[in-house]
Protein backbone atom coordinates (compact mmCIF):
# COMPACT_ATOMS: atom_id res chain seq x y z
CA UNK A 1 0.00 0.00 0.00
CA UNK A 2 1.43 3.72 -0.79
CA UNK A 3 1.97 5.79 1.92
CA UNK A 4 -0.52 8.48 2.13
CA UNK A 5 0.14 12.11 0.60
CA UNK A 6 0.42 14.90 2.97
CA UNK A 7 -1.57 18.44 2.46
CA UNK A 8 -1.31 21.49 3.77
CA UNK A 9 -4.88 22.98 3.34
CA UNK A 10 -5.28 26.33 4.61
CA UNK A 11 -8.37 28.99 4.77
CA UNK A 12 -9.68 31.34 6.62
CA UNK A 13 -13.35 30.10 6.36
CA UNK A 14 -14.22 27.37 8.74
CA UNK A 15 -16.69 25.78 6.47
CA UNK A 16 -14.73 25.41 3.42
CA UNK A 17 -11.89 24.28 4.88
CA UNK A 18 -14.01 21.36 7.01
CA UNK A 19 -15.43 20.34 3.31
CA UNK A 20 -12.15 20.66 1.21
CA UNK A 21 -10.20 18.54 4.12
CA UNK A 22 -13.43 15.77 3.86
CA UNK A 23 -12.98 15.62 0.10
CA UNK A 24 -9.31 15.15 0.19
CA UNK A 25 -9.62 12.32 2.81
CA UNK A 26 -11.96 10.82 1.45
CA UNK A 27 -9.40 10.04 -1.68
CA UNK A 28 -6.94 8.82 0.17
CA UNK A 29 -4.81 12.07 1.60
CA UNK A 30 -3.70 12.94 4.72
CA UNK A 31 -4.52 16.46 5.48
CA UNK A 32 -3.46 19.23 7.98
CA UNK A 33 -5.98 21.55 8.60
CA UNK A 34 -4.90 25.45 9.14
CA UNK A 35 -7.17 28.55 9.92
CA UNK A 36 -4.65 31.33 8.83
CA UNK A 37 -1.35 32.08 7.07
CA UNK A 38 0.37 32.66 10.48
CA UNK A 39 -0.91 28.74 11.40
CA UNK A 40 0.42 27.15 8.09
CA UNK A 41 3.79 28.73 8.75
CA UNK A 42 3.93 27.49 12.13
CA UNK A 43 2.98 23.75 10.07
CA UNK A 44 5.26 24.16 7.57
CA UNK A 45 8.29 25.16 10.77
CA UNK A 46 7.46 21.67 12.24
CA UNK A 47 7.69 19.66 9.21
CA UNK A 48 10.57 18.97 7.29
CA UNK A 49 11.26 19.98 4.00
CA UNK A 50 10.22 17.13 1.48
CA UNK A 51 7.61 15.87 3.68
CA UNK A 52 4.79 17.82 2.87
CA UNK A 53 3.65 17.14 -0.70
CA UNK A 54 1.35 19.97 -1.58
CA UNK A 55 -0.20 23.46 0.17
CA UNK A 56 -3.46 24.38 -1.12
CA UNK A 57 -5.01 27.58 0.28
CA UNK A 58 -7.79 30.79 -0.61
CA UNK A 59 -5.91 33.67 -1.95
CA UNK A 60 -7.89 35.81 0.09
CA UNK A 61 -7.08 35.81 3.99
CA UNK A 62 -6.73 38.51 6.74
CA UNK A 63 -3.64 38.98 7.85
CA UNK A 64 -1.19 37.15 4.86
CA UNK A 65 -2.69 36.68 1.45
CA UNK A 66 -2.58 33.34 0.11
CA UNK A 67 0.23 33.94 -2.25
CA UNK A 68 2.56 35.76 -0.03
CA UNK A 69 1.70 32.20 2.30
CA UNK A 70 3.24 30.40 -1.10
CA UNK A 71 6.14 32.54 -1.35
CA UNK A 72 7.58 31.98 2.28
CA UNK A 73 5.74 28.36 2.19
CA UNK A 74 8.61 27.99 -1.00
CA UNK A 75 11.14 29.14 0.52
CA UNK A 76 11.39 26.90 3.92
CA UNK A 77 9.99 24.05 1.75
CA UNK A 78 11.55 24.59 -1.91
CA UNK A 79 9.58 22.44 -4.45
CA UNK A 80 6.78 22.10 -2.71
CA UNK A 81 3.67 22.61 -4.83
CA UNK A 82 1.02 24.93 -4.31
CA UNK A 83 -2.19 25.45 -5.56
CA UNK A 84 -4.66 28.52 -4.99
CA UNK A 85 -8.03 29.06 -4.89
CA UNK A 86 -10.16 32.15 -4.90
CA UNK A 87 -13.61 33.27 -4.93
CA UNK A 88 -13.01 35.97 -6.86
CA UNK A 89 -11.70 35.35 -10.58
CA UNK A 90 -9.96 38.11 -11.37
CA UNK A 91 -7.78 37.17 -8.61
CA UNK A 92 -5.62 35.32 -10.87
CA UNK A 93 -3.05 37.76 -11.31
CA UNK A 94 -2.56 38.18 -6.87
CA UNK A 95 -1.90 34.46 -7.78
CA UNK A 96 1.39 34.32 -9.06
CA UNK A 97 3.30 32.15 -6.56
CA UNK A 98 0.97 29.42 -7.08
CA UNK A 99 1.87 26.66 -9.40
CA UNK A 100 -2.45 26.74 -9.93
CA UNK A 101 -4.99 28.32 -9.57
CA UNK A 102 -8.61 27.54 -9.48
CA UNK A 103 -11.78 29.90 -8.97
CA UNK A 104 -13.52 28.85 -6.17
CA UNK A 105 -17.40 27.97 -7.76
CA UNK A 106 -15.86 27.38 -11.60
CA UNK A 107 -14.42 24.39 -11.12
CA UNK A 108 -15.58 20.85 -9.93
CA UNK A 109 -14.60 18.99 -6.93
CA UNK A 110 -13.43 16.31 -9.48
CA UNK A 111 -11.25 18.99 -11.20
CA UNK A 112 -9.67 19.61 -8.32
CA UNK A 113 -8.85 16.60 -6.94
CA UNK A 114 -7.41 16.03 -10.57
CA UNK A 115 -5.38 18.67 -10.27
CA UNK A 116 -3.93 17.83 -7.17
CA UNK A 117 -3.11 14.20 -8.16
CA UNK A 118 -0.94 15.57 -11.10
CA UNK A 119 0.59 18.31 -8.69
CA UNK A 120 1.48 15.61 -5.89
CA UNK A 121 3.22 13.34 -9.10
CA UNK A 122 4.85 16.03 -10.13
CA UNK A 123 6.55 16.64 -7.10
CA UNK A 124 7.46 13.16 -6.14
CA UNK A 125 8.90 13.21 -9.96
CA UNK A 126 9.12 10.39 -12.83
CA UNK A 127 8.73 6.99 -12.18
CA UNK A 128 12.04 4.70 -12.51
CA UNK A 129 10.74 3.15 -15.87
CA UNK A 130 10.28 6.34 -17.27
CA UNK A 131 13.52 7.09 -16.56
CA UNK A 132 14.64 3.63 -17.88
CA UNK A 133 12.74 3.97 -21.35
CA UNK A 134 14.29 7.65 -22.22
CA UNK A 135 17.88 5.67 -22.10
CA UNK A 136 16.71 3.78 -25.41
CA UNK A 137 15.98 7.16 -26.90
CA UNK A 138 17.68 6.48 -30.21
CA UNK A 139 15.08 3.42 -30.84
CA UNK A 140 11.95 5.96 -29.73
CA UNK A 141 13.14 8.53 -31.81
CA UNK A 142 14.07 6.46 -35.03
CA UNK A 143 10.45 4.75 -34.38
CA UNK A 144 8.65 8.18 -33.70
CA UNK A 145 10.43 9.61 -37.06
CA UNK A 146 9.39 6.19 -39.10
CA UNK A 147 5.52 6.83 -37.90
CA UNK A 148 5.28 10.46 -38.30
CA UNK A 149 6.38 10.47 -42.05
Amino acid sequence: MRPKKTILCVDDNEQILSVRTFLLETRGYRVVAAHSAQEALAVLDQYLPGTLDLILCDLIMPQMDGNELVRRAKQLHPGLPAMIVSGTVNAFDRAVHADVFLPKGASSPAEMIERIRVLVARKRGPKKTVVASTSQSPQLGSFTHATAS
